[in-house]
């Protein structure tokens, strides 16, 4: 019986504000992986987020232990860069997942990596009204 290899799927996060489109996007993700694949998530160090965002307001020890408890998640790994490439070169998932607020030309790059080792990109939408950005928008008003 020709048994398929349970899949791996990787995506990352800065997850300083932790909303439901993370756990839209994590959920996504783990159906991709199927019943007996793994969902790995990489979260964003602090330098790391910070080539293109703020300093997360989450320390980043809370942030790994915040994804780890979140239940269609099955490992975290830190991510050094902003770029997920040095992770997917180690560990070679079958699925990496981006988000459509993403460079298009990082999102080809990582596709083309991706098709070289016989896997693919799926790029879910991306949903601005649930986004840390804008709830620290909404938090700074109040003050």
């Amino acid at each position: 019986m020709n048994q398929k290899k349970p899949k791996i799927v990787y995506s990352y996060y800065v997850l300083d504000i932790l909303h439901k489109g993370h756990l839209l996007l994590m959920k996504n993700a783990k159906a991709v992986a199927g019943k007996n694949g793994k969902l790995i998530a990489g979260i964003l160090t602090d330098q790391a987020a910070m080539e293109k965002k703020p300093k997360p307001v989450i320390p980043f020890e809370e942030r790994l232990e915040i994804a780890g408890a979140i239940k269609y998640v099955d490992l975290v790994v830190p991510q050094e860069t902003y770029s997920p490439l040095p992770n997917i070169q180690k560990i070679k998932p079958d699925v990496l997942m981006e988000s459509a607020s993403h460079n298009e030309k990082d999102i080809e790059k990582y596709r083309k990596y991706m098709e070289s080792i016989g896997g693919k990109v799926i790029v879910l939408p991306y949903f601005p009204k649930l986004s840390s950005t804008n709830i620290k928008h909404k938090i700074q008003k109040f003050k």
